[in-house]
């Protein structure tokens, strides 16, 4: 993690109880909400405050909190030993853990320098908690150097209410290392992290992991019939790609096959229906989906699964040439059916409609999630944290909501009415308009109901379409998101005894 290759130098190391390094200048952050912080022991945390902190400060520290509103930050000495609480209050519609006050509140209050964090929370928050530090420190940086000092952050959890249950650190530990992953791949720009780049980071994960990887590049996309992506990525000098990373159980038949597909335009610039010189930068997020499901692949196949997983990855740059898709083209995608294009902005469905139906086909994939940011309304629709969630199963769509609650990933679910809303994409030349004829018709809902019309609407399998283009970053910065969430979704399938006591908490 070198800063002359692209990536700052904090190592971020999740750990029982470790000893500081130095107890008389390690800085320690003291972090939960104050109910949880008051069943605190000074015994506990003695070894990393003395002598600094006596229990006599501390105590006087906790009784300084806030306790009906929470959000208080107390310095017990000097800058080097802060204790902080979490807001107080928390909706039906939030994570409890409230990941994104904590995520702040570390920004704000970290010292730059090697640190302890220690998070005081209930064992259900602890996933969603380290996702939230893990996105405080971001992997990538083009800064240059001040230092080559390497700054070490260990985080800790004193969990209130084990019950018998372990904390599990190497969980926390590949979740966060996936998270960081996901978001430096989002955070760096098209002519560092372009088809070809991706593909690098493809391989290194399959290399790492002994994951199967195949790839299919340029014109093999349309001789295979991959109309959507090939169309989508052919005028860029940085030809599309469909790569697949299989996951397989060592020992024992697969008790399903799950397939993640996600959205992987490294750069959207429009294509001919170009966008505004405001609206382009930040494009380079727009690999997020598959970004996500990188490093969701990493902790399936570090924790292991009982489950087949693949990781299906729809790579294209949408760019202009003298190649590029115009409006009035038609392609005819792996389907089989024919869209025509009204508008070139409208790609990330015809990427993902592609991938779906290979997973379906060629993967025989019983679960389908694909993964994208795919419309500027789901914003609107539900905002900048929460994900826009569609599936063809009611159950699915009870229980993802509930799962992202755990996770810190939130979603809320669209309206899903394929009868009412389809019929925006109606075409009289083709199969279907790749973009809706009213804008104001449940945008994101329609947008997911085209990749789905590709399955097919009375499919066998299982779908969720997640349309993260909103909470992929906050402000300047990607915040790995869906790493989390994706981890969950499959829980019930993973060798983690953790993961599984998180979704036994949901039922």
């Amino acid at each position: 993690m070198e800063s002359n290759n692209g990536h700052c130098q904090v190592d971020l190391i999740f750990s029982s109880d470790s000893p500081p390094s130095d107890p008389k200048i390690q800085p320690v952050l003291i972090v939960g909400q104050t109910v949880n912080l008051n069943k605190i022991e000074y015994n506990k945390v003695q070894h990393k405050l003395e002598p600094r902190v006596s229990e006599e400060v501390f105590m006087r520290g906790l009784r300084g909190l806030h306790s009906r509103t929470g959000d208080s930050v107390i310095s017990l000495y000097l800058n080097s030993v802060t204790i902080a609480s979490l807001p107080a209050r928390c909706s039906r519609h939030n994570a409890p853990a409230r990941p994104h006050s904590l995520a702040s509140l570390v920004k704000n209050v970290s010292s730059g320098k090697s640190e302890t964090i220690i998070i005081v929370c209930p064992y259900a928050d602890a996933l969603a908690s380290a996702s939230a530090v893990a996105r405080s420190y971001p992997l990538f940086s083009m800064k240059s150097p001040k230092s080559q000092k390497k700054v070490e952050v260990r985080v800790e959890f004193i969990i209130v209410d084990l019950d018998g249950k372990q904390c599990d650190y190497d969980l926390l530990q590949s979740v966060a290392n996936g998270v960081r992953m996901t978001a430096c791949i989002v955070d760096k720009p098209c002519n560092m992290m372009g088809v070809s780049h991706f593909l690098q980071e493809i391989e290194a994960v399959s290399k790492e992991y002994n994951l199967e990887m195949s790839v299919f590049r340029g014109e093999q996309l349309k001789e295979m019939g991959l109309g959507g992506i090939y169309g989508v990525g052919k005028a860029s000098t940085d030809q599309p790609a469909l790569a697949i990373l299989t996951y397989k159980p060592s020992y024992f038949f697969p008790e399903t096959t799950v397939a993640w597909v996600g959205k992987g335009i490294v750069y959207d610039t429009g294509g001919l229906s170009l966008k505004t010189k405001t609206m382009m930068p930040g494009m380079k997020r727009d690999c997020g989906g598959a970004a996500a499901i990188l490093g969701a692949i990493c902790v399936a196949a570090k924790l292991g699964s009982s489950a087949c997983i693949h990781a299906v990855f729809c790579l294209a740059e949408n760019s202009v040439g003298s190649n590029a898709t115009r409006p009035d083209d038609i392609h005819v995608l792996y389907s089989g059916r024919t869209v025509e294009i009204n508008n070139t902005d409208a790609e990330g469905r015809l990427v993902l409609a592609d991938g779906v139906v290979y997973a379906a086909r060629n993967l025989n994939a019983d679960v389908i999630i694909d993964m994208a940011t795919l419309t500027g309304a789901q914003g609107i629709a539900t905002g900048k944290y929460h994900g826009a969630l569609l599936t063809n199963s009611a159950t699915w769509e009870k229980d993802a909501v509930s799962m992202s609650l755990i996770s810190g990933d939130l979603l809320f679910p669209l309206v899903y009415s394929p009868e009412l809303h389809f019929s925006e994409f109606n075409s009289l030349v083709a199969d279907m308009k790749n973009s809706v004829a009213d804008r104001g018709n449940a945008q994101p809902s329609c947008a997911g109901l085209f990749v789905l019309s590709h399955l097919g609407f009375d499919t066998s399998c299982d779908w969720l379409h997640i349309d993260m283009a909103s909470p992929v970053h906050l402000g300047e910065r990607a915040t790995g998101y869906g790493v989390a969430l994706l981890t969950l979704l499959v829980a019930k399938y993973s060798n983690n005894m953790m993961l599984r006591n998180l979704v036994e908490t949901l039922e």
